[in-house]
C-alpha cells in the first residue's frame, strides 16, 4: 500500500511504461502524477489514452501541468500560441492529427478533471509548481499559479542549510506541509537527473522533457525507479531540447 508520485512526463509513453513496470507497481499502490503529461515527445495523445485505462484498475491522482493547460485551451479552440509552439507544443499538434475527435473529447473531459493539489492525510501537499499565499494553496488567490510558479522552488533553493524551521528566516509558507512534492522545473538546471530535496520539499522532475530520466518515486521510504534518458527512447525527436 504504498504512495508513488511520478514526474513531469512530456509525452514519453515509452519511460512511463518502464518506470511503472520497474516501480512493480499493483492496484493497492496510490499513484499521483504530478502534471505536465504532454508536449515534448511523441506520444502525448497516447500518454492519456494510457492514464485513462490505468485509472480504471488503479487509485490515481491527477495534477495539473502549465503544459496540460496549455494543450486544453488548443483542443477546444483550436488555437496556439507561438510561444507553446516552440515549447514542446510542436509535437502534440503533430501527434494529434491522426487522433479521432472523440478520443479529442475524451481527452479533454480528462484535462478538464484534473486537479491543482492534494495534500493528503499526513498533511503532505503534491502541486505542480508551487504558490505563493503565505496560508498555502487553499488560500492562493491566484490559482494559475499552482501550475506555472517557480519562485517556490527557487526560494528552497537558496534558503541557507543551517536555518531552522523554527527561525523567523525559515519560509512561512513552506510550514503549512509537512512535506511538498512538485514538478515543473526540472533539477537538470541545476545538473541533477535524480529527485533532489531542498528544505521540507522534493522536486521530483527529472528532465523527462529534456536529457533526463523519467522518475517514480515512493514519499515515504524514498526509493525511486527511473527510466531510461527519456532521449534514447525516441533517438530521431529532440523533445523540448
Amino acid at each position: 500500500m504504498r504512495t508513488l508520485v511520478i514526474g513531469d512526463i512530456h509525452g514519453a509513453l515509452k519511460a512511463l511504461n518502464q518506470i511503472l513496470k520497474k516501480a512493480n507497481i499493483t492496484s493497492k499502490d496510490t499513484l499521483i502524477f504530478l502534471g505536465d503529461y504532454l508536449d515534448g515527445w511523441s506520444e502525448s495523445p497516447q500518454v492519456l489514452d494510457s492514464f485513462i485505462e490505468l485509472n480504471k484498475t488503479h487509485n490515481c491522482i491527477f495534477l495539473r501541468g502549465n503544459h496540460d493547460e496549455l494543450v486544453l485551451h488548443w483542443l477546444q479552440n483550436n488555437h496556439d500560441n507561438p510561444q507553446w509552439f516552440e515549447h514542446g507544443g510542436e509535437s502534440t499538434i503533430t501527434a494529434y492529427q491522426t487522433v479521432t475527435d472523440e478520443t479529442k473529447k475524451r481527452h479533454i473531459d480528462f484535462l478538464l478533471a484534473l486537479k491543482n493539489y492534494h495534500i493528503d492525510d499526513q498533511k503532505r501537499l503534491f502541486v505542480h509548481a508551487g504558490f505563493t499565499n503565505m496560508k498555502g494553496v487553499t488560500f492562493e488567490h491566484f490559482p494559475r499559479l499552482l501550475y506555472w510558479d517557480r519562485t517556490l522552488w527557487e526560494t528552497a533553493l537558496s534558503l541557507d542549510k543551517t536555518i531552522e524551521v523554527d527561525s523567523v528566516l525559515y519560509p512561512k509558507r513552506f510550514k503549512n506541509y509537512n512535506e511538498i512534492f512538485i514538478g515543473h522545473t526540472p533539477v537538470t538546471q541545476i545538473g541533477e537527473t535524480i529527485p533532489i530535496n531542498k528544505a521540507n520539499i522534493w522536486n521530483i522532475d527529472t528532465g523527462a522533457a529534456f536529457k533526463g530520466p523519467l522518475t517514480i518515486m515512493d514519499i515515504d521510504t524514498k526509493e525511486y525507479w527511473q527510466s531510461d534518458p527519456v532521449y534514447t527512447l525516441y533517438p530521431n525527436e529532440k523533445g523540448r531540447n
